[in-house]
């Protein structure tokens, strides 16, 4: 069985529970994921499902073997999704099931990429508070004092200081999925994931 799908994020909404209340929700796009590739154990050591996610332009065109011999052209992405157990029912060319794999109050964790914020302060980066806006204080949104080494010329490692901030691996774990459309092949998840609109998101069923 597969332990999970891959998908893009269409964005943040709200929707009615059954008890009718508000609950914001992430929309994750599941279409246009076909299988491109079957591993087994005899042959490669491990059983999975290579996923390929259909570029755009192609999204009108019936599925080709032929697409396969030149992935770059027709795909925009390529994942794999590890299997508990060989799955005979699969075939390459087709798209995975969504009913078979998520349901709706399932458990799942939510692997993506954060957005990117470019280089970026202490103050932005790591939450510092900067100086005192009075009283003559010149410190304003500076890093200030860099540890005792700094007059040997070191900096301890892990200083928190200015850099790159996001785009980093992250993931939110226990997410419960709302509601399901198998036509439209969208999963609505409680709350927020990492990522922004149109990154590629990682959906694991917890166990």
């Amino acid at each position: 069985m597969m332990n999970g799908l891959w998908g893009k994020k269409i964005g943040m909404t709200q929707i009615f529970s059954d008890d009718y209340k508000v609950v914001p929700v992430t929309a994750i796009d599941l279409a246009q994921w076909y299988i491109t590739q079957i591993k087994t154990i005899e042959k490669d050591g491990y059983a999975a499902v290579q996923l390929g996610n259909v570029k755009a332009r192609y999204h009108e065109q019936p599925f080709s073997l032929s697409w396969l011999q030149e992935p770059k052209k027709y795909f925009s992405a390529l994942k794999e999704v590890r299997l508990n157990e060989e799955m005979p029912g699969l075939a390459v060319g087709s798209q995975a099931d969504i009913g078979s794999i998520l349901a709706k109050g399932d458990s799942i964790d939510a692997f993506g990429v954060t957005k990117g914020a470019g280089f970026q302060g202490v103050v932005k980066r790591h939450s510092f508070t900067g100086g005192r806006a009075s009283h003559g204080s010149t410190l304003g949104r500076a890093t200030g004092s860099l540890s005792f080494m700094r007059s040997r010329g070191r900096v301890i490692k892990g200083k928190r200081m200015p850099g790159h901030m996001g785009v980093e691996a992250c993931v939110i774990k226990n997410l419960e999925i709302v509601r399901i459309e198998p036509a439209a092949h969208i999963v609505f998840v409680k709350g927020s994931v990492p990522g922004k609109s149109g990154s590629l998101i990682f959906l694991k069923k917890c166990r």
